[in-house]
């Protein structure tokens, strides 16, 4: 049996009860006061990450205004398009995939009101006949998967050589449980249910998956929060991380 059919009869790896938590919160997803206020925050610091990288790897003017003309770009897990929207302006031509079907139907609402033409489809990464892709990124998403080395897996067959994978997930430590758990669930600032502490990954877990992949992070932040600046980028990793990785 070849690696191509193995592939099509693994378990996808969306967890159903995951899909249909955040399919729930499809209709507010754009409003930043909304359940998804968090992201609406979080997106700014995670797409000033991924605009350095991009630059970094393809040697582009980080003054230039669609730097991902021409190339190719998955957003995994990408909700109703925080995400998508901004990498199609960055002139990138976007397909992008969700789990939850009400997710797909606002984030086509979305870029249809915004004049962006973004292929948006509900459907797991494993289901996607499409790539490879220059960029491909899987955002707060690995986190709620059911095989977390299968998913990874999935994301390296969707990369193209020479591309770049940006992903970002929590960390497993007692701040992440403390503040994103424990704290920010129970204060309602993120919809209760949204985590499960025991699935987060420790950055030396999830590059050893990513390596196992055949990937290999050549770069990794933290995002963190103080209370002047909020949510940024920095070196500490307790809370949450993001990294870029290429195909080894």
């Amino acid at each position: 049996m070849s690696k191509a059919s193995i592939a099509t009869i693994k378990r996808p790896s969306i967890n159903p009860a995951e899909a249909a938590h955040f399919g729930k919160l499809a209709a507010d997803w754009w409003d930043p006061k909304g359940s998804s206020a968090m992201l609406h925050k979080l997106n700014p610091v995670r797409l000033r990450y991924i605009r350095r990288q991009i630059d970094r790897r393809w040697g582009l003017d980080k003054c230039e205004w669609t730097p991902l003309a021409g190339k190719s770009a998955l957003d995994v897990g990408c909700g109703a398009g925080l995400l998508a929207e901004p990498l199609a302006r960055l002139g990138a031509a976007v397909k992008a995939i969700d789990a939850a079907p009400e997710n797909i139907a606002a984030a086509r609402a979305h870029a249809a009101q915004s004049g962006l033409a973004i292929d948006y489809r509900a459907e797991a990464v494993e289901a996607l006949h499409a790539g490879p892709f220059d960029l491909v990124t899987c955002l707060e998403v690995i986190e709620h998967v059911d095989e977390p080395a299968h998913f990874a897996s999935q994301l390296a067959g969707k990369l193209a050589d020479g591309g770049l994978l940006i992903l970002s997930t929590p960390n497993r430590t007692p701040m992440s449980k403390a503040l994103l758990v424990e704290g920010a669930e129970r204060l309602g600032r993120i919809p209760r249910g949204t985590h499960d502490w025991d699935k987060f990954l420790t950055p030396e877990e999830c590059e050893a998956l990513l390596a196992d992949a055949g990937l290999r992070v050549i770069d990794r932040q933290g995002i963190a929060f103080g209370p002047g600046p909020g949510l940024h980028l920095s070196d500490n990793m307790a809370l949450n991380y993001i990294l870029a990785a290429v195909k080894l």
